[in-house]
């Protein structure tokens, strides 16, 4: 994908490309509401690790794949630990805790953490915040 220019061909910055609509759907996490089509469909689960690049899958080792044990969530634990402020590492052991831990309990644990760290806008970032790039295999 090309970087994209202003009409002087210089480089635009990702926060001049966001409107103030798209910042309110990321800052409320409304665009998280689109994943609901795909628990219906019974591809996602509502709690569980997040679904990770298709890429990634030669990477794991074998406890990272361990989260595959599990249906990817629209929420997890790591979400609820931290989300995009998480290193790799702190996210696949979040990933692990949970498959190690899972109970009806949890869940509603996470569920509710999840609903208030929305309604106090805690943890979200843009993608232009985001603390790591693409992660290598290494831990």
């Amino acid at each position: 994908m090309k970087d994209p220019k202003n009409n002087e061909s210089e480089l635009i910055n990702q926060e001049q490309r966001i409107t103030r609509v798209g910042a309110f759907v990321r800052k409320t996490s409304l665009d998280e509401l689109l994943q609901l089509v795909n628990v219906l469909k019974g591809d996602m689960s509502l709690i569980g690790p997040r679904p990770l690049l298709i890429e990634y899958l030669p990477l794991y080792n074998k406890e990272q794949a361990r989260r595959h044990l599990v249906k990817p969530g629209i929420t997890g634990w790591a979400q609820v630990n931290g989300r995009s402020a998480l290193s790799w590492k702190e996210k696949f052991s979040h990933d692990i805790w949970y498959v190690d831990h899972l109970s009806f309990n949890n869940d509603l644990k996470i569920l509710l953490k999840t609903i208030q760290k929305i309604f106090n806008q805690e943890a979200i970032s843009s993608i232009e915040r985001a603390p790591f790039g693409a992660w290598d295999g290494n831990t």
